[in-house]
């Protein structure tokens, strides 16, 4: 084999390790709503001062973080399905269907029903919110400074471990839900799907 070949293989490897670590990465993303990190990362280091905080900073960071992990727990019970209007609706998630049900003529909305998955999922989110915010950077040294240097290790494998299980749970119970705050992709019910598909 020529030099030019094994260079050539090498790269394809490397290329496909970094892809599947970015895919990897981009599933964890999908277990959080877009939204609720977005307002945490941009409100963490007004809120904390950039981690330089008083009581009240303190006071407002722990509501943040309260907030954006009950969203978390939130978004993993709702739901969106395209009407007959051509809109796409959301609703949360019951052990009857989706609620509120309007513009639904040709959905069924009892497809929608709460699942066992829904509470996995739920957990999962919550989870991983927890440690992205709680390892952030303006967070730990608002209020517990020490960590960051005492547990240097810690704050590099946390991340890495709670990767690897929440990656196999988002296989075990893979998530075909269309919620409030995640990505936008089409569904089932897309009427505008099912006319050109006709």
């Amino acid at each position: 084999m020529s030099e030019k070949t094994l260079a050539s293989t090498s790269t394809t490897s490397d290329t496909s390790i970094t892809s599947k670590a970015l895919s990897g990465a981009g599933n964890l993303i999908k277990l959080l709503p877009t939204g609720t990190v977005f307002l945490f990362q941009f409100l963490s280091p007004v809120l904390s001062n950039n981690g330089h905080c008083n009581t009240m900073n303190k006071y407002l960071s722990g509501i943040l973080l309260v907030v954006c992990g009950l969203n978390c727990v939130f978004a993993s019970f709702t739901d969106s399905y395209t009407g007959s209007d051509g809109k796409k609706h959301y609703g949360v998630v019951t052990t009857k269907g989706l609620w509120p049900s309007s513009s639904s003529e040709t959905v069924n909305l009892s497809a929608y029903k709460l699942r066992f998955g829904d509470f996995v999922h739920a957990l999962t989110s919550l989870s991983v919110f927890a440690v992205l915010a709680l390892l952030d950077t303006n967070i730990v040294q608002c209020f517990y400074p020490e960590f960051e240097s005492s547990e240097k290790a810690l704050m590099q494998v946390l991340p890495a471990a709670i990767g690897a299980v929440t990656s196999v749970v988002f296989v075990l119970f893979p998530n075909h839900r269309h919620g409030i705050g995640y990505p936008a992709t089409s569904d089932s019910n897309d009427v505008s799907t099912q006319k050109s598909q006709a």
